[in-house]
């Protein structure tokens, strides 16, 4: 019992040296109002804010953007690209300005571009010029270009159009309105795809015009059936499919025909031994010992 009043001393006064600062472990005073509680005691220390590290959008297993490159073909194209893009002469120091290329100090460069098959160069003006497929800038020319293109069995693709005179897609809408163009749009986004002239006019007499909405709905309702159910149809109508022509196998071309089989001829015997000519008859078999 004298141990355990001694360790009860000893806790005592070690809780009378404790340091009650903190406002934690200091219990508020019954008297006080919350206001100044809040505002004797101190604020907790807030967590420094880390700074936040520049984003850099280099990917260093990609090879960095170079411009235009240091291949003369690369090079090259660009040049091309860019004079086919501004549908006017060019001089070859502007070329070279805008496309960031030695076009004017490269002579291996200059030499290829100008070989080039679509690029035209006019020594009197000494312009560039790039050579498109067709060469029209209005809306008749174009007209013209697309009948000429169907009579020969074909339409043209309007990005050909498009590369020779940017507005050729407004124009065709233009004429398609008019009935004087046909033309082919893509499935996902209906943008223009083909362009054929239209030979019949649209009138009441030969026709022409275009199908009325209730019927081309009606038209591309309509859901062809799988083979199975093909069959079934035309079974109960009473027909029959198709039936695929069978190829008739081919005879080996190695085969002899057979027929009369012809003699076998008799090669003349060519007598080399003339020294015994008289003594020896050398065209038929000898045998000594024959009698």
């Amino acid at each position: 019992m004298a141990s355990l009043n001694k360790d009860a001393d000893a806790f005592k006064r070690v809780l009378h040296r404790q340091d009650y600062t903190s406002w934690h472990s200091q219990p508020v005073p019954l008297n006080s109002s919350p206001a100044s509680t809040s505002a004797s005691t101190p604020a907790p220390d807030l967590p420094a804010t880390k700074k936040k590290r520049p984003k850099t959008n280099i990917v260093y297993s990609q090879p960095a953007d170079t411009g235009t490159g240091t291949n003369v073909n690369t090079q090259l194209v660009y040049a091309i690209d860019h004079l086919k893009s501004t549908h006017n002469p060019m001089r070859l120091q502007d070329i070279a300005i805008v496309t960031n290329t030695p076009l004017d100090t490269d002579s291996v460069l200059l030499e290829k571009f100008k070989a080039h098959d679509r690029i035209q160069w006019d020594p009197k003006t000494d312009l560039y010029s790039y050579r498109h497929e067709f060469s029209f800038r209005n809306k008749a020319a174009l007209l013209t270009e697309i009948q000429r293109q169907t009579r020969k069995g074909g339409g043209i693709p309007v990005r050909a159009l498009k590369e020779s005179w940017k507005d050729a897609p407004s124009a065709i809408e233009e004429l398609e309105k008019e009935g004087e163009v046909l033309v082919t749009r893509t499935v996902k986004d209906g943008q223009l795809r083909m362009v054929f002239w239209n030979e019949i006019k649209p009138d009441d007499e030969n026709g022409g015009k275009q199908v009325e909405k209730e019927f081309f709905d009606l038209w591309h309702s309509l859901k062809v059936p799988n083979d199975v159910d093909l069959l079934k149809a035309l079974h109960a109508e009473g027909l029959q499919a198709t039936a695929e022509e069978t190829p008739i196998p081919k005879a080996p071309s190695n085969v002899k025909k057979k027929g009369k089989r012809s003699a076998p001829r008799q090669r003349q015997a060519k007598i080399t031994n003339t020294h015994l000519k008289g003594e020896i008859d050398l065209s038929r078999d000898y045998d000594a010992h024959r009698k």
